[in-house]
């Protein structure tokens, strides 16, 4: 009996001091983070820097996107799991709270020392809810895509038209004016008319992809689709100054490839000497898939926070994905 007792004593112990070791190390990173953010953010609100700094230290700590797993790493006089979870639901509710004013200037001084490098930057989108659209645009870097910017429609399909993005990529171009070299990569939904002529005007290079059955005129007599021109298996075909769609007005270059392995072909636009690097370029597209992964896995954790009864709402999603961002940021900050 006694020694039962002796052994849950030590057990208690170990308990106490397991948390307060975790307390100690969530302390400093969040001193760290909120220093960091009250020196380069343009945001003045001390209460909001520290909310934030300790949902991203918490979520460092514990390595997990769930709200009961913050808690044992915030020091609070809280002592109920529903006051932590409160005070992050303040926080994203919370509309005087701008995203912008706190993220962008981390942005930019991640990038402060890439002007000499050429900046992919990758435009997608996902759908949340089957009710809200996502429309990101990252930055490729570290074996993975970055947020950049990032807008929340109320749309149930991925697919958004030009004008619901344009927005976007002119707030982009104009916080990277000083980078001189920047290439955009975007999948087929994003193959269009408009963007095209957005991208003649912005001095950005670009690598798309096309659908099957877009019409180009060169490579043949007659107009034809890309789907009459795909090479063998394992093979490509490199096309220069070739026009698309039915009027034949735009002109570019084109890469079609048969890759062993992937499902459907490949056909690929862009303003550059055509090659087989332009195949890896476009591919770098694909480092999206795990930021989705993460957006998708974090909103279906945290749509809890937009109402106590856990209604979703689309004004705080752009709040909720700041956070997770601040964190692999600070991840992967020395490597960028």
């Amino acid at each position: 009996m006694w020694r039962k007792k002796g052994r849950g004593i030590c057990e208690a112990r170990v308990t106490t001091q397991l948390a307060d070791q975790n307390i100690s190390n969530s302390t400093q990173i969040h001193h760290q983070l909120l220093d960091f953010l009250r020196q380069y953010s343009n945001y003045r609100d001390l209460r909001h820097l520290k909310t934030l700094a300790w949902m991203v230290s918490a979520l460092i700590s514990s390595g997990q996107l769930s709200l009961s797993a913050w808690e044992p790493y915030v020091s609070s006089r809280a002592k109920l799991a529903q006051s932590f979870e409160r005070r992050w639901h303040r926080f994203v509710s919370n509309r005087l709270i701008s995203v912008k004013r706190l993220y962008i200037p981390l942005v930019l001084l991640a990038l402060k020392d890439w002007y000499s490098h050429r900046l992919y930057l990758a435009l997608d989108t996902t759908v949340l809810w089957n009710r809200y659209c996502m429309i990101h645009l990252s930055v490729v870097c570290c074996g993975r895509a970055v947020p950049f910017l990032w807008q929340v429609l109320e749309h149930s399909s991925a697919t958004v038209a030009f004008e619901e993005y344009q927005p976007l990529l002119r707030q982009a171009r104009w916080i990277l004016r000083e980078h001189a070299d920047v290439m955009l990569l975007a999948d087929r939904g994003f193959a269009n008319h408009a963007l095209m002529y957005w991208l003649q005007g912005s001095n950005w290079h670009y690598c798309l992809r096309l659908p099957c059955d877009i019409h180009v005129h060169g490579p043949r007599r007659y107009p034809t689709r890309v789907s009459h021109l795909w090479p063998p298996k394992g093979e490509a075909l490199l096309y220069h100054h070739v026009g698309l769609w039915q009027d034949g007005e735009y002109r570019c270059h084109l890469v079609l490839a048969n890759v062993k392995g992937v499902k459907e072909p490949w056909a690929v636009m862009t303003d550059e000497t055509p090659s087989l690097k332009t195949l890896w370029q476009y591919g770098l597209r694909f480092r999206v898939e795990e930021l989705f992964l993460d957006s998708k896995s974090g909103a279906k954790e945290a749509r809890r926070l937009a109402h106590p009864l856990g209604k979703r709402s689309r004004a705080t999603l752009p709040r909720r994905c700041c956070g997770s961002t601040l964190r692999h940021d600070s991840g992967h900050g020395r490597s960028t």
